[in-house]
């Protein structure tokens, strides 16, 4: 069903070594709001939603998966030459007692992912209503995340990543207006 092309849907680069950039990250990573939970949310609903935008919900799924992918090499590439003083400095040291420097899907504030993330109402409207709320905290984030840091290399990415979620956010729109008007048209048939 995919085909994987092993390089980054984005070139991510960082200017320096920022564990406490790292660390707010990680609500991109494992967080309510974050990639992982949107890419699973939309894969799961895919399978009550009417066939005209079933595609749409596996293509935003499978695009937050490569977004996931790209905010954990922004994690390894801010955290991978990090001592033991700097990672103690920045609050990662309960991550670090845990998993070492390993991603771990938690949010910034160290709480593990969990599936309760997950809606999936099984009403294609109040699925996609859902989703776009998700993409727009996902963009909200992405803009608090640029505000962050001063590092230009980082916020590039992460302002292509605030753009995609807008698009995703028009484009659940678009499939609610189709749904509705579909909806209308059996109305009067």
């Amino acid at each position: 069903m995919w085909v994987y092309e092993k390089k980054l849907q984005y070139p991510v680069r960082v200017g320096k070594c920022d564990p406490r950039m790292a660390k707010l990250l990680l609500e991109q990573y494992g967080g309510a709001d974050g990639e992982l939970a949107a890419a699973l949310r939309y894969m799961n609903q895919r399978y009550t939603i009417p066939d005209k935008v079933i595609g749409l919900l596996t293509d935003i799924s499978t695009e937050e998966f490569a977004h996931l992918e790209m905010i954990a090499t922004m994690v390894y590439k801010l955290t991978k030459d990090l001592s033991t003083e700097q990672i103690q400095a920045a609050g990662l040291d309960p991550h670090y007692v845990s998993h070492d420097k390993a991603l771990f899907y938690e949010n910034a504030s160290g709480v593990p992912w969990t599936a309760a993330y997950i809606q999936a109402k099984g009403d294609p409207i109040a699925d996609l209503y859902e989703d776009i709320a998700a993409e727009e905290k996902a963009r909200a984030t992405y803009q608090w995340l640029i505000d962050m840091t001063d590092d230009c290399d980082l916020q590039d990415s992460l302002k292509f990543l605030r753009e995609r979620e807008i698009v995703h956010s028009l484009r659940f729109r678009e499939a609610v207006e189709i749904l509705k008007s579909e909806q209308c048209a059996k109305k009067f048939f």
